[in-house]
């Protein structure tokens, strides 16, 4: 079957294969690809030897697809947890560990114990006192990491509506792309994005707060834990399939580079929009395509290290990555219900499940196995008319007791004053 042989590489394994490119051309050095990947400078050399020798397809690792032999079983994690929840629940995972390797015989690492009971609620972390926050250094490379984030201010001074300005400004030049938006959300976020793409190229990494938008609040079902999966966010979804490496800062303090554009756009930005007349929203996105060269001509800086880090877009399906994928149940009837509408799937397919993608331009798409399906909305569904069964009147017989009834002889007394 033709497209068998093919073997498809993931988001961070693209972004690898980058990053080895790079090094093999002379352009990075070891140790900076040592950082950017993670991975110690023996590892790095590794790679480097084996995608020389292999091409690409080097870049993936021999053990994809096989289950580790390091892999704990179901069944002993489950006995952990509960014997956890009954004989141990006030010891701290280090000292329940140490008992039921001890007592139990269960054997398992500190840490694995720590997060199976974090993962069930059985264990929290403690607060630490707080910590003197120490100036950050730069990043090296235009293109290693992205802080992003939304204002949300009278941009217009009462010309408009309030909005929100999305703003997404690179670590080690500080220049800056940036949108206007009736709220902050995740199409909102992704269209932005794609802009940042569209210009730029695909950032290493981003470097974003822990808004619902781009941190999942969902808690983990059943199968995530099983899988050992933590929810993620539809944002969150797009940055891995896209190879963006995804971090949260825990305090408005240590995103400060964005933090302090917000403070100069208040200022700097209100007051040229202001001068222009600018009322729409429409037309204030038209002048920041203007506004931002000349911003990044005089506010930005060259980058300790001139080799740009981003990666080019072409070949990537961004449309397909930067949307929303719900996942809906197909009923028998060929029908699926999504955002409380209806939608008919005119092909015919087995499946039990299909994916619902919707586009940053308004669109949708209905997919199965990454093939588009045709499907048209149900304005209205059939109602069966019920024939009513025609209701038959029937008279009720007037009851009459009889002359030696109790009720009867109660009247004759009462009449005759005897009692």
């Amino acid at each position: 079957m033709p497209g068998e042989d093919i073997i498809i590489m993931r988001g961070k394994e693209l972004k690898r294969l980058h990053v080895i490119h790079k090094l093999n051309e002379k352009k990075i050095k070891q140790q900076e690809a040592s950082e950017l990947l993670g991975l110690c400078v023996r590892q790095v050399r590794r790679i480097l030897k084996r995608v020389l020798k292999e091409g690409g397809i080097g870049i993936i690792h021999k053990s994809r697809g096989r289950p580790s032999n390091r892999l704990l079983s179901e069944d002993l994690k489950n006995r952990a947890i509960r014997l956890y929840w009954k004989k141990y629940s006030d010891f701290g995972p280090t000292l329940a560990n140490e008992k039921m390797e001890e007592i139990e015989g269960i054997k398992v690492s500190t840490q694995t114990l720590r997060n199976w009971l974090t993962a069930e609620g059985l264990w929290q972390q403690k607060r630490r006192h707080r910590k003197h926050r120490q100036w950050r250094e730069r990043k090296r490379h235009f293109g290693e990491m992205l802080q992003m984030d939304g204002s949300h201010h009278d941009w217009l001074e009462g010309r408009c509506p309030k909005l929100v300005l999305m703003a997404y400004i690179d670590d080690a030049t500080s220049k800056v792309y940036a949108r206007f938006y009736d709220y902050e959300g995740t199409l909102p976020a992704m269209d932005g994005f794609k802009g940042y793409i569209g210009q730029y190229g695909i950032p290493q990494s981003i470097y974003l707060d822990r808004h619902s938008t781009y941190k999942s609040t969902a808690k983990p079902t059943i199968e995530d834990e099983l899988n050992n999966r933590v929810p993620m966010s539809q944002f969150e979804r797009s940055m891995e399939e896209i190879g963006v490496k995804v971090t949260h800062a825990l305090s408005p303090q240590a995103k400060g580079r964005v933090e302090r554009l917000f403070r100069t756009f208040q200022d700097r930005l209100i007051k040229e929009m202001r001068l222009k007349g600018i009322n729409t929203k429409e037309v204030a996105n038209e002048f920041l395509i203007h506004y931002l060269p000349i911003y990044n001509k005089r506010f930005s800086q060259n980058a300790a290290n001139e080799e740009d880090l981003h990666m080019p877009s072409e070949g990537t399906e961004i449309d397909s990555i930067l949307c929303i994928k719900t996942k809906r149940a197909l009923k028998n009837d060929f029908t699926i219900s999504h955002e409380k509408k209806l939608y008919q799937i005119e092909d015919k397919v087995t499946a039990r499940h299909v994916i619902v993608e919707e586009k940053i331009d308004g669109s949708m798409v209905i997919k199965h196995k990454e093939q588009n399906l045709k499907f048209h909305k149900i304005t209205s569904r059939p109602v069966k008319e019920k024939q009513k069964a025609a209701l038959i009147y029937k008279p009720r017989k007037k009851y009459i007791p009889p002359k030696d009834h109790p009720w009867r002889k109660t009247f004759k007394i009462h009449q005759s004053g005897h009692f």
